[in-house]
């Protein structure tokens, strides 16, 4: 079972790049459940947008 620091990680990766399926597993089985996890995955593409729109203001 993951970490939460682990999932965390993996979630910003796989904004990066496709995720192998022994990730997304264990990524999946660690955000059903940890509710904070999943919420922060769920937050995770907004952030990224907000951040991306950011700094084109710039």
């Amino acid at each position: 079972m993951l970490k939460c620091h682990q999932a965390t990680r993996l979630m910003s990766e796989a904004q990066e790049r496709p995720l192998n399926a022994r990730e997304k597993l264990s990524l999946r089985m660690h955000t059903l459940m940890c509710a904070a996890c999943h919420h922060f995955q769920q937050q995770l593409p907004v952030l990224r947008r907000l951040s991306q729109a950011y700094t084109k203001r710039k």
